[in-house]
């Protein structure tokens, strides 16, 4: 590829803003962190950024829009392909600075994906206070006896904090008749919609759930990822147009017949599942795009209380790596897919470069709207994930790792290989609760999904 001619036109920022994509803004990366260790050649900067960019369109397709953190991952591993060892750890330093001079810009918002930094301080607090914000520290309370009681204590944090969010529903009654439980992939949302149902039941409050699943299109008609493979993570997979004539039909008080979906075949009928809303009820939407503006835009704002749901975790491993909490995420939905939706997990780990683009460009944008987080991170999930899913990495690592249209797979595969490698697994799930949002994911729930 000529160093004019690069496909690539634009990138997904962290905060879900598209960008123009300008290769050199990588040289200039890759030279402040070779400058950093000595290094002053510019050309060699150069060449290795434009290795970047044919690694980009090799794994992502010509017309694709990468995320930052997607290039970042690769400037990363280009650096240490090369030969650059030094550079590539200057690089992750300035990778961390810029993420600190961002912070520093927006004091009432932590850097990742906009979540407020005060959310983030209370969830670390928390894990240290339990001493489990490490991986050392998750395996000295296995080796101690002490999981059984870690999971308990972290039902209770999570459950208490549920029952918050519905408080703060009943204090917008009754004008609030749409509650919007949203999140990204795989961070818990059905169960969270389970548990503030239970709640307003209470004060005699019925949430009846509308389930967007139901919208999608037929398959044949989903938007497509750049390897051609059917993209259900994208809000235009779904009818968007009647979703919003059904909700306006339901606050009207008018009786809607919804659609079925069915993920086996791919296909939807309509005019189904009937459907109403009472007085005394709140239409629950339990969706991975409902923060998206399209979704409700026929229903005035008022009318709405949107709750975020998200992985808040705080664990880091012994070189201060914290895992991400789109990993942690990840690993939910290798189980939740191999039994739901018929996928082995290497297939979930090599779909997921597009689940978080569309996080980025569909879901961050709009957190800072929301009236209320949720941090459905389980510092207990990791350990028993680990025992079910573990052996699935170092497969995919080997099998990825001289694929160019793969290499975020085997990036993504190598980064929760490192983090879970040292830690201590925990086979038997049985101290986990039958009411617990891990066994949305893992089996076993009372619920019924």
């Amino acid at each position: 590829m000529s160093a004019s001619a690069c496909p690539i036109t634009q990138i997904v920022k962290r905060d879900g803003n598209l960008v123009h994509y300008d290769r050199d803004r990588i040289t200039t990366a890759i030279f402040k962190a070779a400058s950093s260790v000595g290094g002053n050649d510019r050309e060699t900067a150069e060449q290795l950024s434009l290795e970047v960019e044919n690694t980009l369109v090799e794994a992502y397709g010509a017309q694709s829009i990468p995320s930052v953190e997607e290039i970042q991952d690769i400037v990363e591993a280009t650096l240490i392909k090369n030969g650059h060892a030094k550079t590539a750890r200057a690089y992750i330093i300035y990778r961390h600075a810029r993420a600190q001079e961002r912070a520093s810009r927006q004091y009432t918002f932590e850097t990742n994906d906009n979540i407020p930094y005060k959310k983030i301080y209370e969830v670390l607090r928390w894990n240290m206070d339990h001493k489990c914000e490490t991986v050392d520290g998750l395996n000295k309370i296995v080796a101690d006896g002490q999981f059984a009681q870690l999971v308990r204590d972290s039902e209770q944090r999570y459950d208490e904090e549920v029952a918050l969010g519905a408080t703060r529903i009943m204090e917008r009654l009754p004008e609030v008749r749409i509650a919007i439980i949203a999140g990204p992939s795989s961070s818990s949302k059905t169960t969270t919609t389970i548990k503030v149902s239970e709640k307003l039941k209470s004060i005699g409050m019925e949430l009846v759930a509308i389930n967007i699943d139901h919208y999608f299109f037929d398959l044949e008609m989903h938007p497509k990822d750049e390897f051609g493979d059917y993209d259900y993570e994208t809000p235009q997979a779904l009818d968007l147009d009647l979703i919003n004539e059904h909700l306006v039909d339901l606050l009207a008080g008018k009786c809607v017949k919804t659609p079925h979906y069915d993920f086996k075949t791919g296909s939807r009928k309509l005019s189904v599942h009937e459907l109403s809303l009472k007085p005394n009820q709140i239409l629950l939407i339990d969706s991975l795009h409902g923060l998206y503006g399209d979704m409700t835009k026929s229903i005035p704002a008022s009318k709405k209380f949107k709750l975020y749901i998200e992985t808040l975790g705080q664990l880091r491993n012994a070189e201060g790596a914290f895992m991400r909490w789109a990993d942690n995420r990840l690993l939910r939905r290798m189980i939740r897919d191999s039994w739901h939706r018929n996928l082995q997990p290497t297939q979930t780990l090599t779909h997921w470069h597009y689940v978080r683009r569309s996080e980025l460009k569909n879901i961050i944008p709009f957190i800072g709207a929301v009236d209320y987080l949720v941090n459905s991170a389980m510092p207990f999930e990791l350990p028993i994930l680990k025992a079910k899913l573990f052996k699935y990495f170092p497969e995919a690592m080997e099998r990825f790792k001289d694929e160019p249209k793969r290499q975020d797979a085997y990036l993504r595969a190598k980064r929760v290989f490192e983090m879970l490698n040292p830690m201590t697994e925990v086979a038997d799930d049985s101290v986990v609760s039958s009411r617990s949002l891990l066994r949305e994911f893992i089996g076993g729930s009372e619920y019924q999904y």
